[in-house]
């Protein structure tokens, strides 16, 4: 019997538990519908208090059966009061609609409805747009893990990032179109590349904390600019509030990798930013004293800790009319990455590359991130409105690299330690900055059937890189002793100076006309664009060496440190007369002609954009080349169809036609050589521009307040794609240059997946995508010629998917929320597959990028009178990223340093260690 007890007591305890008496129910807003996150609700004279979580729910337990006054507070609402009556069990589901405080409340809660800076506002922009887009509101930017909008804009879904040499995220590739095939937009204007080469923008460049929203277009409409294959990254930055608000935020960190080994870097302070030329005019003869010791005057040290503030301040005056914000971030970092780089070559008729070196590389990078900025709204009535927006950001990354290399010659014998050594270091101090200013107005007349919207832009990009400095040492391992010997015999020291800039002038118009309204309505809408882009590039380089006699000079018996080295300049003058000293131009105007025809169902938006593109260049310094200036002048017509036709309130079909084009880079037509470290570069001035024909197909459903699932696919098939191989100069017989070329025609299709769902206090948000895309273009093969008995080379055309893109993108993230007692916190992982890294000039290999997964974590304690805690984390797994080709070579063995797996061999591994945050976040409203 007591056995018998001892069972059914607890099945009973458990059984009354169950059965206790408990409400459940939802809190919206009125006017939009929406669910309200964390009001606060209230049994009177119980005790009972509870908060609605992430998707508007509440739950009060163990509440007595019987009449009840619940009571509903949330701030900027009016309070609810209401009698109720609970039952003993099967309560109903309570549903409550929250009203505005007063008329002027309401009146800032319809106009915060469309900002974007919370995840129900952002959803809701999605839902209306006309082109296919994904929204990362400005409040899920505050909490998460990411501190650049690089980072940031890795969460979208079809998204995937190409990481620096610190391991921060720098471009975007979007649905598998490389970084080069997107634009970027601040507040809807495009803005210019600080980028030596190219047009992409780094966005490791903007702080996210600047952001009310980030977004992401993966369609076009007529109206927006058409150099677009992949999708647009649009910023829209902070507004003014409807009252006075102050957000600040200040954090200190630091990075694992530097509890493992020194941060080395280097004397900076007395760089020129001008080279000796510059300085001293081009008959000038530079000798050693013309060029700082700083650079070459190395410490290692622990590194201080990280430093991150922002602060924005807004308010609206003058009875709403002028509206004024300020904001501003700073961020001084310490970052780097532990690299291990293995230099390959394909011998004779092998058809795998064989290892032939290794490179030990220890990055050190100080990153100080600034960016300020400001707009000025006046609304002179409900049909007139002028604003100005200004913003600056300048990224200055001080970076040393310190590599020794091994030589796997026939000195090189891993049983007995020995090896030949070379022992480089570089110092390179890069600025990059970013500055926009637009003034823009939006006027209605003719009660507001005629719409008319303007903006003047200047804009101006620059990237400088002065005296950068490399130093290479020969050395020696013996006996697994490591030690430098002497300078190396050519150019052990080289000092080089680039530098380029962009200006950008722009005008654009926009103009709607409302033909009539009621259950259906139709708009016309005509504008354009014209823009004069001016770029200049300088390129100067001067090589060092020891002085006659003392080449053999030994390190730590004649020389102790570098700075005491005594050198000759093997080309006084410099190497300026470089075909990378140019000046480029482009000049773009655009028109284009749409409509829009919304009824109950459906919405249909058309039309055609032209865009003429006129862009030369011309070498200052020719230098023997055939073409020292050039042009390309083309017109293109772009025509577009989007359809959307709603199923019901919450879910609609969306398909999209838009044709776009890829313009080469400025560098890109330029003839000039670069000779980097692992291969020289060299422009094609008969680069044709890409054309794609874009089909997108996406079921879209808004069930809840930031709730939503998305499932959408794609298709582009694009003429002309530019990529980059390696091939021969025409112009230069065998030397091999990797170039951009034109290569027939490419397809690119898949599918996207995009899920947000909230349980009270738990949110979970995932997106995948599955792109798959195919391009043909000619490699290098070798065989021995049956009659001569020769080696002899041959070429062969072989498929591969587009540079960059990554067969399997995904993100997962999981929330918790808990309102009243302020907690936020987020799990967020990643996974970009493996993709093609470096396109081989030999048959099958090319490098790949394995696929990565990084875990990154952030959380936030609210406390009262606006202040909180946060911390965040990254990378906590030390995700390596890792590159490798498909294929071995049994010489490869050889080297006794695990290089070779699952029929794949290793040619690079970077590490970058986890790094940690912890701030304090204060906000007034």
């Amino acid at each position: 019997m007591n056995k018998i007890l001892s069972i059914l007591f607890p099945l009973l305890f458990c059984a009354a538990i169950a059965s206790a008496t408990k409400i459940k129910g939802h809190v919206y807003d009125k006017q939009s519908g929406e669910a309200l996150v964390g009001a606060t609700v209230f049994l009177d004279k119980t005790g009972k208090v509870t908060s609605t979580g992430l998707d508007g729910s509440f739950e009060l337990k163990d509440v007595p059966a019987g009449p009840a006054t619940i009571r509903i507070t949330y701030i900027t609402y009016q309070t609810i009061v209401k009698e109720i009556t609970i039952l003993k069990e099967d309560n109903p589901h309570l549903k409550f609609y929250m009203e505005p405080a007063s008329k002027s409340l309401a009146e800032v809660s319809v106009s915060a409805a469309t900002s974007g800076s919370n995840d129900h506002d952002a959803r809701r922009i999605e839902q209306k747009a006309t082109q296919l887009m994904n929204i990362v509101s400005g409040k899920a930017i505050e909490i998460s893990p990411d501190l650049t909008v690089a980072n940031v804009v890795q969460r979208v879904s079809g998204v995937s990032i190409e990481r620096n040499s610190n391991g921060d995220g720098q471009y975007a590739i979007i649905r598998g179109m490389d970084k080069r095939y997107n634009y970027t937009m601040v507040n809807g204007v495009k803005i210019p590349s600080p980028d030596n080469k190219y047009r992409y923008i780094p966005l490791d460049l903007f702080p996210s904390d600047l952001l009310e929203r980030l977004e992401v277009y993966k369609t076009l409409t007529p109206n927006l600019e058409g150099d677009a294959i992949g999708g647009v990254v649009n910023m829209v930055m902070k507004n003014a509030p409807d009252h006075f608000q102050v957000n600040a935020n200040l954090s200190t960190g630091y990075s694992q990798l530097f509890f493992d080994r020194n941060f080395t870097s280097y004397n900076s302070s007395g760089i020129n930013h001008q080279s000796p030329y510059e300085l001293n005019g081009s008959k000038y003869n530079a000798t050693q004293a013309d060029f700082t010791k700083g650079t070459l005057d190395y410490t290692s040290k622990k590194p201080a800790p990280n430093l991150i503030g922002s602060l924005s301040i807004g308010q609206r005056f003058l009875d709403n009319k002028l509206g004024v914000i300020v904001a501003g971030s700073y961020q001084n970092t310490y970052r780097g990455s532990n690299s291990t780089f293995y230099s390959s070559s394909v011998n004779g008729t092998d058809q795998y590359a064989v290892i032939t070196s290794k490179s030990y590389r220890e990055y050190s990078d100080q990153q100080k991130r600034l960016g300020v900025q400001g707009k000025v709204d006046y609304v002179f009535n409900q049909n007139n409105k002028i604003s100005l927006y200004n913003v600056y950001v300048n990224l200055i990354n001080q970076q040393l690299r310190d590599a020794v290399s091994t030589s796997y010659n026939g000195v090189y014998d891993p049983a007995k330690g020995n090896a030949e050594l070379t022992y480089t270091t570089r110092s390179r101090l890069t600025e990059q900055q970013i500055y926009n200013s637009t003034l823009h107005g939006d006027h209605h007349f003719f009660d507001g059937k005629f719409k008319v919207e303007w903006s003047a832009v200047y804009s101006s990009a620059k990237n400088d890189v002065p005296d950068n400095t490399s130093i290479s040492l020969n050395g020696i391992q013996q006996n697994f002793q490591q030690s430098r010997t002497s300078l190396v015999n050519t150019s052990p020291v080289n000092r080089r100076w680039e530098r380029n800039t962009d200006e950008d002038k722009a005008g654009y118009l926009d103009l709607t006309y409302n033909v009539f309204r009621g259950e259906k309505k139709l708009d016309l809408m005509a504008g354009g664009l014209y823009r004069d882009k001016q770029r200049s590039s300088f390129y100067n380089n001067y090589a060092l060496g020891a002085r006659e006699g003392h080449s053999g000079d030994l390190y730590g018996v004649d020389f102790k440190n570098y700075t005491d080295l005594v050198l000759v300049v093997s080309n006084p003058t410099g190497a300026v007369a470089n075909s990378l000293t140019y000046d480029a131009s482009e000049k773009t105007g655009a028109g284009y002609g749409m409509f829009r025809f919304t009824s109950a169902k459906t919405e249909i938006t058309g039309g055609a954009r032209v865009e003429h593109t006129n862009q030369g260049y011309n070498l200052l310094f020719p230098a023997g080349e055939t073409n020292p200036s050039g042009s390309q002048i083309y017109t293109d017509v772009l025509p577009s169809l989007t359809v959307k036709y709603h199923l019901n309130q919450k879910a609609q079909l969306h398909a999209s036609y838009y044709k776009a084009l890829n313009r080469p880079g400025f560098y890109e037509i330029v003839p000039s050589k670069v000779i980097n470290e692992e291969y020289q570069e060299r422009g094609n001035p008969n680069l044709k521009r890409a054309l794609a024909d874009n089909y997108d197909l996406r079921y879209e459903l808004f069930p809840g307040a930031s709730e939503q699932l998305l499932i959408g696919a794609f298709y582009k098939k694009i003429k002309d794609p530019i990529e980059y191989t390696f091939q021969a100069d025409a112009t230069r017989g065998q030397d091999v240059y990797y170039s951009p070329g034109n290569f027939g025609t490419a397809n690119n299709y898949g599918a996207e997946l995009d899920y947000i769902k909230f349980f009270h206090k738990i949110g979970v948000k995932a997106n995948y995508t599955y792109t798959h895309s195919r391009i043909t273009t000619p490699k290098t093969a070798r065989r021995i010629n049956a009659t001569t008995g020769d080696i002899e080379a041959y070429l062969v055309d072989q498929s591969r998917p587009l540079y960059g893109q990554a067969e399997n993108v995904g993100n997962l993230s999981l929330f918790y929320k808990d309102t009243k007692k302020g907690w936020d916190a987020q799990l967020a992982g990643s996974y970009i597959g493996e993709r093609i890294n470096t396109v081989s000039q030999f048959l099958n290999n090319d490098l790949w990028q394995k696929g990565q997964i990084q875990v990154d974590a952030s959380a936030e304690k609210r406390f009262k009178h606006g202040l909180s805690v946060f911390a965040k984390a990254n990378n906590i797994f030390n995700s390596p990223a890792k590159l490798f080709i498909k294929g071995t070579n049994a010489e490869n063995d050889k080297i006794k340093e695990n290089l070779v797996s699952n029929g794949q061999t290793l040619i690079r591994a970077d590490y970058y260690g986890q790094n940690y945050l912890i701030g304090l976040r204060y906000k007034f409203n």
